[in-house]
């Protein structure tokens, strides 16, 4: 139970400091990627020694398929997940006085190959820098991760809203960011990325166990 709780948690807040960085009044203009990046990587070493720190069902499912996420974990993380997200867009809503926002407008096809591309770096970072055997116990693991969601936020935030993480789509779809038609390139392009950078890292670091029952 404590592990989930940490998921949601930290799910919250990555999604809250999403929604006041980014909706005016008060956001933080070119500078937004930075402070979400920033708040992951305190997040990730707050909580990466209790639940791994995956705020992201996405990269839970990833490390599940590498083998270190019990199946029986993954309802209790993605639900605690989504649930930290759907309370993070509440707040912000309350935060800045029940703004107006205009959902993002998206080339569906676009988008959904930047959320397939940086997701897959960004899982297959994670896979790397916090559960291969040779980088164990490394001290930068949460610097690499939260950095990826820096530049992936850069590269194509303007092209599909840079989410990356379905319970951040979920946030930002609650919050008005996101249209709800278009909440299905964010679920495709981030599960399948997940998927694809799992069956990368057993292709490039083979010495790994099958997922845990």
């Amino acid at each position: 139970m404590t592990k989930y709780l940490v998921e949601l948690v930290g799910t919250f807040f990555l999604v809250l400091t999403i929604g006041c960085v980014v909706i005016a009044p008060g956001d933080a203009g070119a500078l937004a990627p930075l402070a979400i990046g920033a708040v992951l990587i305190a997040l990730i070493f707050a909580g990466g020694h209790i639940s791994g720190a995956h705020y992201n069902p996405a990269v839970t499912v990833a490390i599940f398929l590498r083998g270190k996420c019990p199946a029986s974990d993954l309802p209790g993380y993605i639900v605690a997940q989504c649930a930290g997200a759907a309370a993070a867009a509440m707040t912000v809503g309350f935060l800045k006085g029940d703004p107006t926002v205009v959902p993002m407008q998206i080339d569906v096809t676009r988008a959904l190959v930047a959320e397939f591309l940086f997701t897959f770096a960004l899982c297959t970072v994670i896979l790397n820098v916090a559960t291969s055997r040779s980088t164990s116990g490394n001290p930068f693991y949460g610097f690499a991760i939260g950095l990826t969601v820096v530049a992936g936020a850069y590269a194509v935030g303007a092209v599909s809203g840079g989410a990356f993480n379905p319970a951040v789509a979920l946030g930002a779809t609650l919050m008005g960011l996101f249209s709800a038609a278009n909440s299905w390139v964010y679920l495709v392009g981030n599960f399948a990325a997940a998927i694809a950078a799992a069956a990368f890292f057993k292709l490039v670091d083979p010495d790994t166990p099958e997922p845990a029952g």
